[in-house]
């Protein structure tokens, strides 16, 4: 026993220093038919590499022969001295750097060595992750598919310490595949499957990272666009404070069919953005968003929208038709919509709308004598409520206005007999003037009548007397809201019902 011994150690010595040799001397040894290498897997946890094999259809087989090559040439690792062994475990660190190459011979006694059997190397699989476009690369080195085809290749996810779990099928051409929904500051484990026919799998190495990475605004608001005095339009954005990304890009789109073009950048870590835009036309609507842009110049969060109110009017004799668009798109809800009228003396009525309407019409004669300046002019007013962030946000549209209609009739005849019609006289205008003076006389000039007031009424009288019926005349000065001095005379006649 002590002897055999000693002879195995021979053996071993000579395969060493040279594995492929095949001691074909046909006169002392027939050289054993080599065993089919059926397949190589690595367990993913310790990198243990497990090999199994078709034996030897020789007789007489003393032991199996374990090669490795990863230096350039093959490496005998082991000697099995098991005629009946077909399967091994080498616990190898290079299957967690590199794919590891293996063949196996048969042995018979004395020194008589099978040809090398088929060559069969690991999966070793890598991990990458692409913070630009949070992208995790996952690829391997495809498995031999001689002596068992490959069907499929399976992919195995780990987060944060858990077992490894199939989550993933791709199919047997394949060898790399992308991962895009995946959490940030987490630690990723992965590893390749192979599923070979007869329901043998091969396993790869495993392949670690941590996704850490900029941390993106969690939410971006698009708090208003609203109108100015001057005709631009203004612009407010509040985000996520707890973002690592300060970067930002602001973006229009013009009307239904443009496309979205930034223009304007930002650097801001304080969560808030405003934002003049001196360019765009208000009479169109224009369309707003911000983008946060990560360090790789990409885009990872955007705004809702936001978009000016465009308000048109037209106008038909005395009916005044105003139509507009909706603001688009709060977070929260509409909180109200107004129609804002100014007649020249600041905000001189405030309708409320409608939620949903973008139509309103209202009569020029039930503003006329509130109309102070030259013109009177109406904005859409629209509020935001419940937003999810706090944001209250209020848009104004554009200002549109009609000029004032100055006309001035007076009436020739009246009756100031008491009975309730037609008892007093005085010009009608259909605008407040700015300035205004009436005078009435007999037809021997003598003053009867005199004011400054437009609303002030001639009752007939001078003094408290009634006059006879007669011819009067008067003469009037008044100027416009627009500016324009009108002088009129005429003459009125005073009439008794009988």
């Amino acid at each position: 026993m002590k002897i055999r011994r000693q002879i195995c150690i021979v053996f071993q010595v000579i395969l060493l220093m040279n594995p492929i040799l095949s001691f074909a001397q046909k006169d002392t040894c027939i050289v054993p038919v080599s065993p089919l290498f059926k397949s190589v897997s690595v367990q993913p946890e310790t990198g243990y590499a497990e090999l199994t094999w078709n034996l030897s259809p020789s007789s007489d087989i003393a032991a199996y022969i374990i090669y490795n090559h990863n230096t350039g040439y093959w490496l005998t690792i082991d000697t099995l001295w098991d005629p009946g062994v077909s399967s091994y475990f080498y616990h190898s660190t290079g299957t967690k750097y590199f794919s590891e190459s293996y063949v196996v011979a048969a042995l018979k006694l004395p020194v008589c060595a099978s040809p090398l059997s088929n060559i069969l190397s690991t999966i070793f699989c890598s991990a990458s992750i692409d913070t630009c476009k949070k992208q995790i690369h996952i690829s391997w080195n495809r498995y031999t598919n001689y002596p068992l085809k490959v069907l499929e290749y399976r992919i195995l996810v780990s987060k944060n310490g858990a077992p490894l779990a199939e989550m993933f099928t791709v199919d047997s051409l394949a060898s790399s595949f992308i991962m895009s929904d995946f959490e940030t500051d987490t630690r990723y484990c992965f590893a390749v499957r192979a599923e070979l026919e007869g329901g043998v799998v091969s396993n790869s190495n495993k392949s670690c990272l941590d996704t850490k990475m900029q941390r993106p605004p969690q939410w971006i608001n698009a708090d208003y666009a609203t109108v100015t005095n001057e005709g631009k339009i203004d612009l407010s954005f509040t985000f996520d404070q707890l973002s690592e990304i300060n970067n930002f890009s602001l973006e229009r789109e013009t009307g239904a069919t443009g496309t979205y073009q930034s223009i304007a950048a930002f650097n801001s870590g304080s969560g808030s953005l405003s934002y003049t835009d001196n360019n765009a036309d208000i009479h169109k609507v224009n369309y707003y968003r911000i983008a946060a842009i990560n360090n790789c110049d990409l885009p990872v969060k955007y705004s809702n929208t936001a978009s000016n109110i465009v308000l048109e009017l037209n106008r038909n004799q005395d009916i005044i038709n105003l139509t507009w668009n909706h603001y688009r798109q709060w977070n929260g809800t509409i909180g109200s919509d107004k129609l804002l009228i100014y007649t020249g003396n600041g905000i001189a009525e405030s309708h409320d709308l409608v939620s949903g309407d973008t139509l309103f019409y209202i009569n020029y004669s039930d503003l006329m004598y509130k109309v102070s300046g030259g013109e009177v002019c109406f904005t859409i007013e629209e509020d935001e409520a419940s937003n999810p962030f706090g944001a209250a946000g209020i848009s104004i549209s554009n200002k549109v206005c009609a000029p004032v209609t100055e006309r001035i009739s007076v009436p020739n005849t009246f009756t100031p007999d008491h009975n309730l019609v037609n008892d007093t006289f005085r010009p009608v205008l259909s605008f407040t003037p700015s300035n205004y003076r009436l005078v009435i006389t007999d037809i021997k000039r003598r003053t009867l009548f005199e004011s400054s007031d437009y609303a002030d009424e001639w009752d007939g009288t001078i003094n408290g007397k009634a006059l006879p019926e007669g011819i009067y005349m008067w003469f009037l000065k008044v100027v416009t809201p627009s500016g324009k001095t009108i002088s009129k005379t005429g003459t009125v006649n005073i009439i008794f019902n009988q």
